[in-house]
Formats: C-alpha cells, sequence, structure tokens
C-alpha cells in the first residue's frame, strides 16, 4: 500500500497550475468552417422536405440544445453519434438503389460512404480503448492507496461484480433489439452510478457503509479524495474550463454529420447528394475522426500524469507499519488456535491474512476452515493444509458457525508465533438509487 502520509487531495488550483503546462494545440479552423457548412446542407436538405417524427426529430432537438458540460458525458455522446454513424453507414442499412448500384455515380458514392464507415469505426475503436484504459487506471491509482490484503480484494470482487452486472444490462439490451440512443443512456446511468459509488466509498456511505467499517489503514486522504474530486466546483471543474471548449465543438460537428446521412439517407431517391456536398461530407469526416483521435490521445496523456495528492515532499514510499488491527497469538507445540465468527446472513464474506514470524528455521502451520450449522453438523469448508502465510476469502452459502483453525499439533517441539486478522463482512448489496446529474 502506498503511504499517504503528508499528503492532501489535489485542488482545482493545483489542477491550474498542471494543466499550465498541458496546453492544447487548438483544433483545425476546418472545425468551424465545414460545421458550418454541414448546417447548411442539412437546411438544404430539409427546405423541401421537412424532418419526419422518430429519429429525424430526435436528433435535431438535440442538435438544438448545447452539448453537455461534463467532459466525460462528451465523450459517450461522441461514441454514441459515432456508433450510430457506423451503423447508418453498414451496407444493409444503405437506401437499397445504393446497395446495388445501377450508374457509374452511385458506384462512387458507394466506394465513398464505404471509406466514411472504415474511418469512423477505427474512431470509435480508439474511444472505446481511451475509455476502458482510463477507467483501469482510476480505479488502479485508488487501490494503490488501499490496504494490500483480503480488504483490498474485497473492493476489486465488488466492482468486478458490479462490471458484470452492468454488462448483462446492456447485452440483455442488445438482445431484446433495443435502440443505441437508449443504450446509451443506460450506459451514462451506469457511468453516474460509478461515479456515486465511488463518493460512497469515499464517505462511508451506501454500499460501502458496512464494508468500510472493516477497511482498517484506508487512509482518510483517499476517502477525501473520492469524495471531493468531482464537485460541481471541485478539481474536475478545472479540467472542464481547460478542456471542454474544444471538445464541444467536435460533439456539435459528429452530429452533424450523423443529421446530414440520417436525412440523405431518407431522402436518397428524391435528392440526392451532388459531387460537391459529398466533397463537403467526406472532408467533414477526415477533420473530424483525425482532431478527435488528436484530442483523445492528447488527453490520455493527461489523464496518465496527472496526480491524485500533492505534497511538500517526494510521496509514494511503501507503508508497511500500518499494521494495528492484526493480533499475535503464540500456538504452543501439540496445540491449535481456533476463531469462531458467527455469521447470520448468506453471502457475507469470512476473510484472512496470517503469516508465521520466522526465525532462522521456516515453520508452517496447519490451517483449515469448517462450518457447523444451527442443527450442531458439521462440515469442512476448507481442507487443512501447512502454510507459512496466506491470504483469501470466501463468499458463505449458509448461515451459522465458523471456525478458523490454525494447527500446531503436529508439532512436538517448536511453538509457532501466529499474526493474523480475520473478518466477518455482511453482505455488500448495490443498491440503485434514482440518477442524479451530477460528475
Amino acid at each position: 500500500m502506498a503511504s499517504t502520509e503528508g499528503l492532501v487531495p489535489i485542488t482545482r488550483a493545483f489542477l491550474a497550475s498542471y494543466y499550465d503546462t498541458y496546453k492544447f494545440p487548438p483544433l483545425s479552423d476546418d472545425i468551424p468552417r465545414l460545421s458550418s457548412e454541414i448546417r447548411s446542407l442539412t437546411a438544404d436538405l430539409l427546405s423541401n422536405s421537412p424532418a419526419t417524427p422518430g429519429e429525424e426529430r430526435l436528433v435535431m432537438d438535440e442538435l438544438a440544445s448545447p452539448p453537455p458540460h461534463k467532459v466525460d458525458e462528451n465523450m459517450w455522446k461522441n461514441r454514441e453519434h459515432m456508433e450510430e454513424i457506423v451503423f447508418l453507414l453498414d451496407r444493409p442499412h444503405w437506401p437499397q438503389s445504393l446497395q446495388e448500384p445501377s450508374s457509374p455515380e452511385d458506384a462512387q458514392l458507394a466506394t465513398v460512404f464505404t471509406r466514411l464507415h472504415h474511418k469512423f469505426n477505427t474512431a470509435l475503436k480508439a474511444l472505446e480503448s481511451f475509455q476502458a484504459k482510463n477507467s483501469e487506471r482510476v480505479f488502479n491509482t485508488v487501490m494503490t492507496y488501499i490496504p494490500q490484503d483480503f480488504r483490498g480484494r474485497l473492493i476489486r470482487l465488488q466492482r468486478e461484480r458490479s462490471e458484470r452486472n452492468k454488462q448483462a444490462e446492456i447485452d440483455a439490451m442488445i438482445s431484446s433489439g433495443a435502440s443505441i440512443r437508449d443504450r446509451y443512456a443506460v450506459l451514462w446511468k451506469q457511468q453516474m452510478e460509478r461515479r456515486r459509488l465511488l463518493a460512497q466509498l469515499g464517505s462511508a456511505t451506501g454500499v460501502y457503509k458496512t464494508l468500510v467499517k472493516y477497511l482498517v489503514g484506508v487512509p482518510q486522504v483517499l476517502l477525501d479524495f473520492v469524495r471531493q474530486i468531482n464537485d460541481d466546483d471541485g478539481p474536475m471543474e478545472e479540467q472542464r474550463q481547460r478542456y471542454g471548449p474544444p471538445l464541444y465543438s467536435l460533439t456539435t460537428m459528429v452530429l452533424l454529420i450523423r443529421l446530414v446521412i440520417l436525412l440523405s439517407w431518407g431522402r436518397f431517391e428524391t435528392r440526392k447528394l451532388n459531387k460537391q456536398e459529398v466533397a463537403v461530407l467526406e472532408q467533414a469526416v477526415d477533420v473530424y475522426t483525425t482532431e478527435f483521435e488528436r484530442f483523445i490521445r492528447f488527453i490520455s496523456e493527461v489523464f496518465a500524469n496527472s496526480p491524485y495528492f500533492i505534497s511538500a515532499e517526494v510521496a509514494g514510499a511503501v507503508d508497511g507499519g500500518n499494521n494495528d488491527d492484526y493480533k499475535e497469538t503464540t500456538v504452543p507445540a501439540g496445540k491449535t488456535h481456533e476463531v469462531s465468527l458467527s455469521v447470520d446472513s448468506i453471502n457475507s464474506y469470512i476473510a484472512w491474512d496470517f503469516s508465521l514470524v520466522q526465525g532462522k528455521i521456516n515453520l508452517d502451520i496447519g490451517f483449515s476452515v469448517e462450518y457447523t450449522n444451527a442443527s450442531g453438523v458439521k462440515s469442512l469448508i476448507l481442507p487443512y493444509k501447512r502454510y507459512e502465510s496466506d491470504q483469501g476469502n470466501f463468499c458463505t452459502c449458509e448461515a451459522g458457525n465458523y471456525k478458523l483453525v490454525w494447527d500446531n499439533s503436529y508439532s512436538s517441539f517448536f511453538k509457532k508465533v501466529l499474526r493474523y486478522k480475520v473478518d466477518c463482512i455482511p453482505p455488500v448489496v448495490e443498491t440503485v438509487p434514482p440518477v442524479e446529474d451530477e460528475e
């Protein structure tokens, strides 16, 4: 576990000085120019054929509103619009006459749209990779300051279980034929749930109310950090002020590109795009995907090097002395040491971490776990095995009494000095409160 001694969470003022060293080179001047030309093209497509109810009207309504304020919500919006465009540019979703071009003009148009599909698919994969890596990096950084024993593993297990449930929810939506728009509404809701859980870890409420009670050794500075990091006027607001504006321009541009393709498909038989309009669309896609991927590379570097804590001294030393929650006992030769835990609820976690204090001779000790139900019937949970040290945990399937046994009965001469900690952690139940607009 990395030390947080002498550290405090980053502040907005500190991030401002940090971001001064990471100035984003301005977007290409082609962004506003091409966005304006695409906007004019959409107006022309709508001049003789108004927007139809449904997707066309929904996209136009979204375009009439400003982009979201949050950086990560804009990332999700760009991803949603790119996926919608990739869907439109899949050949089976082209207008029928374009799927089987009967003229050189249509054949050339088909070639152009195939290339645009490839450009957007590449940019989409880059964004997906960025989001996955950034999420993992943030979690791993937080876990660096969590005690590296069974308690840290429990938080990892909780996250893995939560992520599996989230993915199952998305998979079910895909199987049922839900729209991309509906799927991304759920993906953003899930992202806000991750933020809420992080804040709950910091304030020891909600899903972590019980768990944090057992996290002896979790630095308060870490809890303060995860609680404060996304406050409306907290450190991340500086990030929004610095890097939000170029991202907002990209979000608007990709929405315009999506709208022009959507309108073109709906009017293809009566109003095909001419060569000049296709050239504008091609250039817009090239500029957008190039600039968006440049922004992703830049912000990846900013995030990768961004500090979480600040100190007057160099931080990061390994903290090996925070072991107040360990117990130490001597197990005489020929004897055992037992710890009994009464478990009231299934899906509780029983966890242990132990080692022997070694001298000149490496020693070991037998260890096993047994269960006794309400009728007094015993069963073996963890078979007997000899260890010098071990960490482990399991999820209980039944309520009752669980006994952890350290066995030195086989030894005729050597006593064993045992250092251990054991916890019974009640079930961690993830609740899903109503989503609020927070970051």
